[in-house]
């Protein structure tokens, strides 16, 4: 009897606990979430338990590193982006799947700077994104050279064109954000533009351009450490 009474009180403590713990663990990648899309990567693990209301040694517990955290949080993110360069492919018209591809993943990483950091550093310890990183360039590929070979694109443009293309748009949104966040598509879209081979008339542009105070603001921000 006795027994029994210690197994069933070790099982009603351990209940709460283990429920405790995934709470921790969503509110840290939450709020890791939060702070890499609007920070970058820069952000230490001590900022992210201050701000998830959790000790530091909950998050060591929950992940070993800070390359886990970014792995859990943008290897699926790094995914979609292979799911959408496919989608691209998917378009009977090779320029539309090519604009669609460039687009979307132009949204995703003006709206998320930990996102840009993850697909265009190259730093150790992030096997998994690096994997996923690799599964995009292919499909990247593809999407440029069926273009290409449509005349749809200039012949001259190279496939690391594409992802400097996207790191540029990128760099413009991060300096841009708190000033207008939207001007980032005036930027792509002059860049793509440049890389049609035939156009009836200029693209309309999607956003208005920055006046002279958005213009001092936007070129003396800091770029984050």
């Amino acid at each position: 009897m006795l027994e029994s009474l210690i197994v069933n009180t070790t099982e009603t403590y351990d209940r709460p606990l283990r429920a405790d713990a995934e709470r921790n663990r969503l509110r840290i990648l939450q709020v890791a979430r939060e702070l890499f899309a609007t920070h970058g990567l820069g952000v230490s693990l001590d900022q992210i338990a201050a701000e998830a209301g959790v000790g530091i040694g909950t998050v060591y517990r929950r992940f070993t590193d800070k390359d886990g955290l970014i792995e859990a949080l943008f290897e699926d993110k790094i995914a979609q982006l292979t799911a959408i360069a496919h989608e691209g492919l998917e378009h009977v018209d090779p320029w539309e799947g090519f604009c669609w591809f460039m687009w979307q993943a132009c949204t995703l990483q003006a709206g998320d700077r930990g996102l840009k950091e993850a697909l265009h550093t190259r730093d150790r310890g992030r096997e998994r994104v690096a994997r996923a990183r690799e599964t995009i360039a292919p499909v990247a590929t593809r999407l440029l050279e069926r273009a290409q070979a449509a005349g749809q694109v200039r012949d001259d443009v190279d496939s690391f064109d594409i992802p400097l293309t996207n790191f540029a748009i990128g760099f413009v949104a991060d300096q841009t954000r708190d000033v207008a966040p939207d001007y980032w598509q005036r930027t792509l879209t002059l860049l793509l533009d440049g890389l049609v081979t035939r156009r009836g008339a200029p693209t309309a542009m999607p956003a208005a351009p920055l006046d002279d105070r958005q213009f001092v603001r936007a070129m003396s921000r800091r770029r984050p450490c």
